[in-house]
């Protein structure tokens, strides 16, 4: 099977939401930047926007595990609603995937290339998303996951 193309990986925070892409093959990810959080309206056309400038195929979202011992409303909770409102916004398909750890491991390989520390790691982390969803389709024979249902806004 072929890759489809390019996709966008977003890192959700409720202030920021880091941005990422691949190449159109799905060997690279890279960070693409931070969109600063609006409304879901003007969050969603914006995002909606860089998919057409893009040729974005289909989004990755990070979605965090919650420890099996929380069982009020999580930020997972919080990322499965937005990502399905999101989907009902865009005119690709979105998946989730885990991003467990991928900020710290963003800073870890800004630090490890010598590199600053930007304000924000976002974008970086958003990457290391990405690249982890890729590395899993390719090197682990991982399927793709099913697309998310889509929200009413």
């Amino acid at each position: 099977m072929t890759f489809p193309g390019r996709l966008l990986a977003i890192d959700y925070g409720l202030k920021v939401i880091g941005l990422a892409v691949c190449d159109p093959t799905g060997l690279i990810a890279r960070p693409l930047r931070t969109l600063e959080r609006a409304s879901k309206r003007v969050d969603f056309a914006q995002i909606d926007a860089l998919i057409v400038e893009q040729e974005i195929v289909g989004v990755i979202v990070g979605l965090p595990e919650s420890p099996p011992e929380i069982t009020g409303y999580t930020q997972a909770d919080r990322v499965r609603l937005w990502a399905g409102r999101l989907a009902a916004a865009i005119r690709v398909p979105v998946y989730l995937w885990n991003e467990r750890y991928s900020s710290q491991e963003a800073e870890d390989l800004l630090a490890a290339a010598g590199r600053d520390q930007p304000d924000r790691v976002d974008a970086a982390a958003a990457a290391v998303i990405l690249q982890s969803f890729l590395d899993a389709l390719r090197d682990e024979g991982f399927p793709w996951p099913d697309p998310v249902e889509s929200a009413e806004n």
